[in-house]
């Protein structure tokens, strides 16, 4: 992936130190401040005054030399210091509430599951991570002082501006909540709130599978179905951040009947609560109770794929499914789709195979390039891991809008 550039004038040194912190976390193996001049445009004397401020700041930390061949002086490699500080990262769903402390390069310290946030209320929720966060912290002995943020990875729609979780069509509890605000208020850290889907395809694009990739889809699938976006190495959000809404495009005319009144789309045709329905129709798991919890379909669930006569359902929704992801793929013209979320590891012997073969033959794109199907690397927590990376990639972007409004509160700040 291309460097950014950074500027010699005097009145932009946050923007400066996000440009070296960003080239440096692209270099796992360390770059010296030469290569960083090099990479990024700045002066020697910029390059090591910012540096410096990053060494003292334990944001970085040297990591060996760089022997150059004749008789150069051997030159210092600088990495990310992954010690030095770390982030705080909650993946709410129905089903689930994962809380994740993750280090500076974004590798998971310690992490626990809570409450799930269709079995209580918003306020109990808040409680509830809040004494998750603060035991991840002091059972791994870590400075409170050390954790930069916390990011949450919520259902959207959300309300970017404000921090407000909208009316998520799972949640009805859960409309119209200051989610941001009532954990800012509660911990103490800056908080930074976006949709799980993209918070997961932050996740991939930082530790996953997709790290060496600049253009891809994340397709979530938990208790609902979303897609992450990226577009040229980072977030594509959209004009409100509440890109990715998939689950309406239709791609079985036949398929199952959705809340908004049209058959086949692709969102219900994947979600848990269908397809043991279907295998309930099927005689296959006992007749579901119409107030089932997501709690007790989510059992359901996992009973019903280590069932081998419900096979067929499972293929069933993966057809589907793939045939969204093709056009997603088509519309956007990216190398990749990756696939993960708290029910991947459960269907994906299953989805994988249909994916890949679908993707590789009725995309567009196959004439130029394939267009490849990963499954997430990072397990049923990646949308915790995305939601830590969240308050990673705001410490380090090198985005205008980030940089030039001021550091509220509530909102994590541009730069450490």
């Amino acid at each position: 992936m291309e460097g950014r550039r950074g500027t010699n004038l005097p009145r932009v040194a946050d923007f400066n130190q996000a440009v070296i912190l960003d080239a440096i976390r692209h270099a796992p193996d360390g770059l010296s401040r030469v290569e960083l001049a090099e990479l990024t445009g700045l002066s020697a004397q910029s390059v090591s005054n910012i540096t410096r401020r990053l060494l003292d700041r334990e944001l970085i930390t040297e990591a060996g030399t760089l022997v150059q061949a004749g008789r150069g002086k051997p030159r210092t490699l600088l990495r990310l210091h992954p010690t030095g500080h770390f982030a705080i990262g909650v993946h709410i769903d129905p089903t689930v509430t994962t809380v994740a402390l993750l280090d500076l390069v974004g590798d998971v310290v310690a992490s626990v599951r809570t409450l799930p946030a269709s079995a209580t209320s918003p306020p109990e929720l808040v409680t509830a991570i809040v004494e998750a966060a603060s035991g991840l912290v002091t059972s791994t002995g870590i400075d409170a002082g050390r954790v930069l943020g916390m990011g949450i990875a919520a259902p959207g729609p959300l309300d970017p501006g404000t921090g407000v979780v909208l009316e998520p069509p799972l949640l009805p509890e859960w409309t119209r909540v200051g989610l941001r605000k009532l954990l800012h208020e509660a911990t103490g850290y800056p908080v930074v709130l976006h949709k799980d889907a993209a918070a997961a395809a932050l996740a991939e694009l930082w530790r996953g599978s997709a790290t060496a990739l600049a253009d891809f889809v994340f397709l979530y699938l938990g208790t609902g179905l979303g897609a992450g976006l990226v577009i040229g190495g980072e977030l594509l959000g959209g004009s409100t951040d509440n890109a990715g809404e998939i689950g309406h495009l239709i791609v079985d005319a036949d398929g199952p009947r959705c809340r908004c009144g049209q058959r086949g789309c692709v969102g219900p045709a994947c979600m848990p609560r269908t397809l043991v329905a279907e295998a309930a129709d099927a005689g296959l798991l006992p007749p579901l109770p119409p107030d089932a919890g997501d709690r007790e379909i989510d059992e359901l669930f996992t009973r019903m794929c280590r069932l081998a006569a419900a096979r067929p359902i499972l293929e069933r929704s993966a057809a589907r499914l793939a045939r969204g992801a093709a056009t997603i793929a088509n519309l956007l013209d990216v190398r990749a789709v990756v696939v993960g979320g708290p029910i991947w590891d459960r269907i994906s012997e299953v989805f994988l195979p249909i994916l890949r073969d679908t993707l590789l033959t009725t995309t567009e794109a196959r004439h130029v390039h394939p267009v490849a199907t990963l499954g997430s690397s990072l397990g049923p927590d990646v949308g915790a891991i995305g939601a830590g990376c969240l308050v990673l990639e705001h410490s380090f972007s090198t985005r205008p809008s980030t940089l030039l409004l001021g550091p509220r509160d509530d909102q994590v700040a541009a730069a450490p």
